[in-house]
């Protein structure tokens, strides 16, 4: 019998080099690191919105939270795919998240707006990079999953800006 304690790699049948999953599973895992941390801030924008146009960007925060949230399972799911260990505790994602969290009691619309709308533009940025490091992997499998996340942010970026166009 095994020492519980003793670690186990994950023997994953595939054929791309080690070298390359290996920067593949660091690339996803700062991706899975941010999409939790974009949805704790699109929710937290989401519970404290206020003002005129509350409802509307109250659902809107909502619709895209779920959105983010929806990337975090197949991300880090393809991490271990390809035989690496994933995000294992919120200690874990602070260590590696690079959008930035908001702790201010009050926070004018306008300005939640932006915020997210600027930390869309980087998670599609990192997701950019990221298919390019499983492209240089040839992981089509990680690259193709990341075109269509890719979309779904730049998406998001979109009506982010097109909501802020219009408040004083």
């Amino acid at each position: 019998m095994a020492d519980i304690n003793q670690v186990q790699e994950l023997d994953t049948p595939n054929d791309l080099k080690e070298k390359g999953r290996e920067k593949v599973a660091d690339s996803l895992n700062k991706l899975v690191a941010d999409a939790f941390a974009l949805y704790i801030k699109t929710k937290n924008y989401h519970w404290h919105m206020s003002g005129r146009h509350f409802r509307d960007y109250h659902l809107l925060l909502d619709e895209q939270a779920d959105q983010i949230f929806a990337t975090i399972d197949p991300l880090a799911e393809r991490v271990r795919k390809i035989g690496g260990n994933t995000i294992r505790s919120v200690a874990h994602i602070a260590q590696l998240q690079r959008v930035k969290d908001n702790d201010e009691d009050f926070v004018a619309p306008k300005d939640m707006l932006l915020d997210l709308l600027n930390e869309n533009k980087k998670m599609a940025k990192n997701m950019r990079d990221t298919h390019k490091i499983a492209d240089d992997a040839e992981d089509v499998a990680t690259a193709s999953l990341l075109e269509n996340y890719i979309d779904e942010t730049e998406r998001r970026s979109w009506f982010l800006f097109e909501t802020t166009r219009e408040i004083n």
